[in-house]
């Protein structure tokens, strides 16, 4: 299993209707039939010295394999998600992990 969690922080000047648009293009990942585990989230209220709650959206998705990881990565949902909204977000952050 390869587990993919991705970190977005949004521009501070986007409006709620690109905020939206955004999540709404990150939820069309699911669809790619690679992918066996979806979960897009915002920070939870957790106050610890350790938790990071400084991102905007968290994008986490499981893969049976590298193979399948590699698959998503030129899927064509996927590229779109990129072409679209890469413009959006001041910064992203990738933790792959096996």
């Amino acid at each position: 299993m390869i587990a993919h969690h991705v970190l977005f922080w949004l521009k501070a000047d986007m409006t709620e209707e690109q905020k939206t648009a955004f999540r709404k293009s990150l939820d069309t990942l699911q669809f790619i039939d690679v992918v066996k585990f979806f979960h897009v989230g915002t920070p939870a209220p957790i106050e610890r010295a350790v938790v990071d709650t400084s991102y905007t959206f968290s994008l986490l998705l499981v893969f049976e394999d590298l193979a399948a990881h590699d698959v998503y990565q030129v899927h064509p949902l996927h590229k779109a998600f990129l072409d679209e909204f890469r413009a959006f977000f001041d910064k992203v952050t990738i933790y792959d992990a096996h």
